[in-house]
C-alpha cells in the first residue's frame, strides 16, 4: 500500500544523509577513486557491487560533478559502488562490467542534459564536449538516459534501474522538446525505469539503497519525496494529486501546454507543493513533492568526503571541465532567482543551502597543501555567488509563500540579504596559508551586490582577477520582465560601483557583461537597442549567448506557445533561424562578417539612421573589404555543417548519402565516426 506524503514544516530538511561521516582528507589525499573496471573491484577485496552508476560524463573524483558526490555518498554509507562512464551503448557489455549489482542500476546523462551537450542553438554539432577526455565529441549518444535505462534492462532481468540527473529530472512529465520541435512525453515512459529522481539526489540515492537492501521493493519506495513514477494502465493514481492537463492536452493545445507549466512551477516549494499527475493516454505519471533542502550539516558531511579531487588515472587527455573547476570550491546551492531560462532553480531548488564557514575553510587548506596546488582558489562561489547563507526571514511566511522568484519584480523585504556572513568566508579564504588569491567567477545577482557597498568593496579589492563577468542579459524592459531579471539600470549602477571601488584600490579592472540573444520577447527592435547601448558603453562581447529552450523552463514555454503561462499574455518569439541569425549578428555589429546581416536587420527595422559614417551609427555606409571578401570566399558556409537528424555516418559515398541520427542500431556517431 502506498505511504502518504505529508508537508513538513519549514525549515526541516533532509535527514537520509545524518549518518554519514565526516572525513578529514588530510594533505596527503591518500584516497583511491571508485572502481571503474572490474579488476578496480577486486584489487579492493570485493567480489561484486551494490550500485552500478552509470554516467555520460567521463568519472572526475571532484565534489563538482555529480557521479563523484552520489557515488562517495552511497559509499560513506556502507555501499559498494561501481562506475561506468561514457560506455558503449550499442551493447549491453558495459552493463555487465562489474556481474548483476546487488540493488540497482543508478542512469544519468551526466552534468548536462545530452541534447545541449551535443547541439547549439543552430541545432548544429558542437565540435567539443567539455565532460569527455580530450573535449572529444560522440562518447555518448543522444538522449543518454533512455539507451542507458534500456541497456541496463538488457543487461540483467530483474535489477531496478533508478534514472536521475539534469536531462532526467527536467523531463520527468510531458515537455517541448527543442531538437524534435514537437511536445514529448515523460521520459519515464521511454526509458522504462522504475523510477525517476529529480532535484539533488544524495539523500534520495542513500535512501533508495538502505530500502532496498532492507527488503523493500520498488514499488515501496513510491512514497520518496522527489521521485517521479509511471503508474501501470491498470493503477488508479494518488487521491491527493493535482492533476495536470494531460500529454494530448499539452501536445495538441499550446494554451494547455502554459497553464501545466504554470501548475507545475506553481508547486516547487517543498514547504506547500502538492503531488502532480499528468495522464498519458490510459497510463498516469506520478511526480511527487519536491526533495526537502538538506541541512548545513549534511552538506559539510557531503564535501568533506574522501574525493580525490582529480580524474580517474585511466584517463591520458585532459578533460576541459576539470581543468576549469579543478580548483574551485562550492559553498552553497540553490537560487532564489528565478529566472525563467536557467534550469538551476528547479533542478537545484529555490532555498539556499548553505555549508559552514570551516567547512569550506578546511577545504581550502586541503587544496593549500596539495603540491600541484598553484595558489589560486579558482572560484568560491555556487549557481549564485552572493547568495550565501541567505534565507527568509519569517518561516512561516516561506512556508504558504508562491512566489516564483525572491528578487523580481522587486527583492522581496522578508529576504534576507545580508552579505556579512560572506565577507567573513571571503577574508579568511584568501588569509589561508599557501592561498596567494582567491577570486570570485561564479555569477554575481547584481541587485543583491549593492546593497553591500562593503561587499563590493571587497569584490573590488581582492576577488577579480582583471575581468569580472556579470549577466545583465539584456537592456528592453519588457525582455527583461520575461526573463525575471533586474532593469538595466541596475547594471549600469553596479558598473559604476565597481569601478569607483576598483579606483579606489589603484586597480583596472573590467566588467564583461553577457547578453542572450533571441530570448521571448526579444525582437529585431529589442536587440538594436541593445547593440546602440554596446556601443555606447563600449562592451564588444566576445562571446554571444543564442537562447536554447531547455525542457522545464518558464522560457521554454514561451518559446513553445507564444504565451507567458503567469500573466497569460502573448509573447513574441523569434522562431527561424534567419531571425535568431540577425539578431546574434547585432550583438556583435562590429564584426566585419557580420556587417551584411546587421545592414539587413537594420534596414527590416526601419533603422536606416544607423547605417553611415556618423559617430552614432553602428555600420558604415559601405561594406568594409573584410565583409566583401569573406562573403565571396564563404558563400553558404554558415549554413553548411551537420545539423540535428542529418549527421553524415560512415565513409562518404557516392551521392554523399545521409542517414537519420534515429536509424535503428547506428547511435551517434558525428562526423563520420
Amino acid at each position: 500500500m502506498q505511504l502518504p506524503i505529508l508537508n513538513n514544516p519549514p525549515g526541516q530538511t533532509a535527514d537520509a544523509l545524518g549518518m554519514l561521516p565526516i572525513i578529514h582528507n588530510g594533505p596527503a589525499r591518500a584516497a583511491e577513486p571508485l572502481p571503474m573496471s572490474a579488476d578496480d573491484m577486486r584489487r579492493r577485496g570485493w567480489d561484486a557491487v551494490d550500485v552500478v552508476f552509470v554516467t555520460g560524463d567521463a568519472y572526475i573524483d571532484h565534489p563538482s560533478f555529480a557521479m563523484a558526490i552520489l557515488g562517495r555518498v552511497l559509499e560513506a554509507a556502507g555501499f559498494r559502488v561501481g562506475i561506468v562512464s561514457q560506455p558503449d551503448w550499442r551493447t549491453c557489455d558495459d552493463w555487465r562490467r562489474f556481474g548483476q549489482p546487488r540493488l540497482f542500476y543508478a542512469i544519468s546523462a551526466g552534468n548536462m542534459d545530452s541534447m545541449i551537450n551535443h547541439y547549439t542553438a543552430n541545432r548544429k554539432v558542437r565540435n567539443s564536449d567539455a565532460y569527455s577526455p580530450g573535449g572529444r565529441i560522440g562518447l555518448r549518444p543522444d538522449r543518454a538516459t533512455l539507451a542507458y535505462c534500456q541497456r541496463a534492462r538488457e543487461a540483467y532481468k530483474g535489477v531496478p534501474v533508478i534514472a536521475g540527473g539534469v536531462e532526467a529530472s527536467l523531463r520527468r512529465l510531458a515537455h517541448y522538446d527543442y531538437w524534435s520541435e514537437k511536445v514529448r512525453r515523460s521520459i519515464l515512459l521511454d526509458c522504462k525505469a522504475d523510477l525517476l529522481v529529480f532535484g539533488m539526489g544524495e539523500d534520495a540515492i542513500v535512501d533508495l539503497a538502505r530500502r532496498l537492501q532492507a527488503g523493500q521493493t520498488v514499488r515501496d519506495l513510491r512514497d520518496m519525496r522527489g521521485v517521479a513514477y509511471a503508474l501501470g494502465a491498470s493503477e488508479a493514481p494518488p487521491e491527493d494529486a493535482l492533476v495536470l492537463p494531460s500529454f494530448e492536452q499539452v501536445r495538441d493545445d499550446k494554451k494547455q501546454f502554459a497553464e501545466a507549466t504554470r501548475m507545475i512551477h506553481n508547486e516547487t516549494n517543498p514547504y506547500n507543493a502538492k503531488r502532480l499527475v499528468q495522464w498519458h493516454d490510459r497510463q498516469a505519471v506520478v511526480a511527487n513533492l519536491p526533495p526537502l533542502p538538506i541541512s548545513q550539516q549534511a552538506m559539510d558531511r557531503i564535501y568533506t568526503l574522501p574525493y580525490t579531487r582529480r580524474p580517474h588515472p585511466s584517463y591520458t587527455e585532459p578533460i576541459p571541465a576539470f581543468e576549469m573547476i579543478k580548483d574551485s570550491v562550492t559553498i552553497m546551492r540553490g537560487c532564489f532567482g528565478g529566472c525563467t531560462f536557467c534550469s538551476i532553480t528547479t533542478h537545484q531548488g529555490r532555498i539556499i543551502q548553505s555549508r559552514s564557514r570551516e567547512s569550506i575553510l578546511t577545504e581550502i587548506r586541503d587544496m593549500a597543501a596539495d603540491p600541484k596546488f598553484s595558489g589560486v582558489v579558482s572560484d568560491i562561489g555556487g549557481p549564485t555567488a552572493n547568495m550565501y547563507e541567505m534565507k527568509c526571514s519569517k518561516p512561516e511566511v516561506e512556508a504558504v509563500c508562491r512566489r516564483q522568484s525572491c528578487v523580481h519584480p522587486t527583492i522581496c523585504k522578508l529576504l534576507g540579504t545580508d552579505h556579512a556572513p560572506l565577507i567573513q568566508l571571503m577574508r579568511e579564504a584568501r588569509e589561508t596559508p599557501g592561498v596567494k588569491k582567491v577570486l570570485v567567477a561564479s555569477g554575481i545577482r547584481m541587485d543583491l551586490a549593492r546593497r553591500s557597498p562593503q561587499y563590493m568593496r571587497e569584490l573590488a579589492q581582492h576577488h577579480v582577477g582583471g575581468h569580472l563577468k556579470v549577466a545583465p542579459e539584456h537592456t528592453d524592459p519588457d525582455v527583461l520582465m520575461n526573463m525575471r531579471k533586474p532593469s538595466n539600470d541596475d547594471f549600469e549602477q553596479f558598473t559604476e560601483a565597481f569601478n569607483r571601488e576598483s579606483a579606489k584600490a589603484g586597480k583596472k579592472q573590467y566588467i564583461v557583461p553577457y547578453y542572450i540573444a533571441s530570448h521571448p520577447g526579444s525582437d529585431l527592435n529589442s536587440m538594436i537597442h541593445l547593440a546602440v547601448f554596446l556601443k555606447q558603453s563600449g562592451y564588444r562581447p566576445d562571446q554571444v549567448q543564442d537562447f536554447i529552450p531547455a525542457p522545464f523552463d518558464v522560457a521554454t514555454a514561451m518559446y513553445y506557445t507564444g504565451i507567458d503561462p503567469f500573466s497569460r499574455k502573448k509573447v513574441y518569439v523569434a522562431e527561424h533561424l534567419r531571425d535568431r541569425k540577425l539578431q546574434r549578428a547585432l550583438m556583435q555589429f562590429f564584426k566585419p562578417e557580420n556587417y551584411f546581416e546587421v545592414r539587413k536587420a537594420l534596414l527590416e527595422a526601419k533603422r536606416g539612421d544607423l547605417i553611415g559614417d556618423g559617430c552614432d551609427a553602428l555600420i558604415g555606409a559601405n561594406p568594409p573589404k573584410e565583409a566583401i571578401e569573406r562573403r565571396r570566399k564563404d558563400a553558404g558556409s554558415r549554413f553548411r555543417g551537420d545539423y540535428v537528424h542529418t549527421i553524415p555516418v560512415g565513409k562518404k559515398k557516392k551521392g554523399n548519402r545521409k542517414q537519420s541520427r534515429n536509424a535503428p542500431g547506428k547511435g551517434y556517431r558525428p562526423k563520420g565516426k
